[in-house]
């Protein structure tokens, strides 16, 4: 496996003048039964990058799914994909988003899936607006930059020849096209165009974090990915009040959870950081992060927490907001702040790492 990732990275570097390693194919929402696509001066043609492209007839065109075949304003087509893009580089809008670049409405599953292609540097700065507050300091958007851009070329490398190599939510990167851009992002991109962290030459699984509370994650507990580059690492977040978090489960919350009435929760075991890997529920037992996964992730910050009972239910007081492994978002702006540049946040966070310029 690892001679074929090499062999594709290979290509993907002969190829970057072009499209190749500068390309991305991101899966814009979920499957959907109609998916109307707006634009100026559109054209379609077949999904690749070298087809032919024909001017449309209007700027608003409606898809659905019917038969298993897909209907372009009314008309089966004979092909299970279609590509559409605007005239003068313009945007498109589809599924609630403007985006850069092409717009492939394919067959999926259950519907219409809708992929956006467009360069890596175009995804980034749509990425970088959606994970990131544009205002932190220009040297954490620099060291999220090169993050996202390692995470998306390590993702695109698993997902060779597939249909697309990454959604556009939280499971993957957030992704927002032009509505997340701003002049901030697109500084940060620019000033680190190319540039890609890697062990042993190859792009690292670049994960990322809003907090960690004081200390990050290890990869192996945080993700059960034994890396050697997602170490845990101090980090100047844990006094910022961000980091910190209460949560109230009341009665109903609990039984939800499969606690019998006045049941306990606590922590009985825990990973080198404090963080919680297992979480009784009364006299159940489950890994913590299917804990988190029931309770909610946006509700139940990180696993970094303590259990207190009070009236009708528990109290969770935690610190950090996410996973924990990799670069700390909160971290990299204090750092930031305090003078450091991107190259010497994204060493802390992941160490052993080199950065290389790709393209």
């Amino acid at each position: 496996m690892g001679r074929v990732r090499a062999l594709v990275m290979t290509m993907l570097v002969v190829s970057a003048p072009s499209l190749g390693a500068e390309t991305m194919r991101i899966a814009v929402g979920a499957e959907a039964a109609k998916v109307t696509v707006e634009g100026p001066g559109l054209s379609s043609g077949a999904d690749s990058d070298d087809a032919a492209f024909v001017p449309t007839a209007g700027a608003s065109h409606v898809l659905t799914l019917t038969n298993q075949r897909v209907v372009l304003d009314g008309a089966a087509l004979e092909t299970d994909a279609v590509r559409f893009r605007a005239a003068d580089n313009g945007t498109v809008t589809v599924a609630g988003s403007r985006v850069r670049g092409d717009v492939v409405v394919m067959k999926g599953r259950t519907g219409l899936q809708v992929v956006n292609v467009l360069s890596l540097e175009d995804y980034l700065t749509g990425v970088l607006g959606s994970e990131m507050p544009t205002s932190f300091p220009i040297e954490a958007l620099k060291a999220q930059a090169v993050a996202a851009r390692t995470y998306a070329l390590n993702k695109k490398l698993e997902q060779y020849g597939q249909p697309f190599h990454l959604g556009s939510s939280v499971l993957s990167q957030v992704y927002k096209g032009l509505d997340a851009e701003d002049e901030h992002t697109r500084e940060a991109v620019e000033a680190t165009r190319g540039l890609v962290l890697t062990w042993m030459l190859q792009p690292i699984e670049a994960y990322f974090h809003s907090s960690c509370g004081g200390r990050t994650e290890s990869g192996l507990e945080a993700l059960g990915r034994d890396l050697p580059y997602l170490q845990a690492v101090d980090c100047p977040c844990g006094s910022l009040p961000t980091s910190h978090w209460t949560l109230k489960l009341g009665a109903t919350e609990l039984k939800a959870l499969g606690a019998a009435k006045g049941a306990s929760v606590q922590v009985p075991g825990r990973s080198p950081t404090g963080r919680a890997r297992r979480v009784s529920v009364g006299s159940r037992v489950v890994d913590a992060v299917t804990f988190r996964e029931r309770v909610g992730y946006m509700k139940l910050k990180s696993l970094s927490f303590e259990v207190s009972k009070a009236k009708d239910g528990v109290v969770l007081e935690g610190k950090g907001f996410g996973h924990g492994a990799g670069l700390c978002q909160w971290g990299a702006r204090v750092f930031a702040e305090k003078g450091w540049d991107y190259r010497r946040i994204l060493a802390h966070y992941y160490p052993g790492t080199e950065l290389q310029t790709l393209y």
